[in-house]
């Protein structure tokens, strides 16, 4: 399956991620702020990247807008998580380069058959 990398700083919800999508088939590399992620993204090379919006030491806009401004990983799919689904947060998080916004809560079932979708669309999946 696909290599997937999570930025999620709440730990019970980055464990659930991670476990729900390794349940799946994926390889995880799950991370715990922006910083982290832009690092394992340059490393790994990850299939997509699922990033919550609200992290420290980077948050996923700037983390997202650094991986979009990297040859390397300029056309690596970022998909934000997040609570927040206002229309100015969706805007914000699709101008800094995300293919797409999932809202929390979600179901581990929910997450799986949106991120399946999703790496078939952009044909990594």
């Amino acid at each position: 399956m696909a290599k997937i990398v999570i930025a999620e700083d709440e730990r019970d919800i980055r464990d659930l991620i991670t476990f729900t999508l390794q349940f799946a088939g994926h390889e995880v590399v799950p991370t715990a702020n922006g910083a982290e992620a832009v690092e394992a993204v340059r490393r790994e090379l990850p299939d997509i990247v699922l990033m919550d919006v609200r992290m420290p030491r980077l948050t996923g806009y700037e983390a997202c807008r650094q991986l979009k401004a990297d040859e390397a990983t300029k056309d690596i799919p970022v998909v934000f998580l997040s609570a927040k689904g206002q229309e100015s947060e969706v805007k914000e998080g699709l101008a800094a380069g995300a293919v797409d916004y999932i809202l929390k809560p979600f179901s581990p079932d929910q997450l799986t058959a949106r991120v399946a979708e999703l790496l078939q669309q952009v044909g990594r999946g």
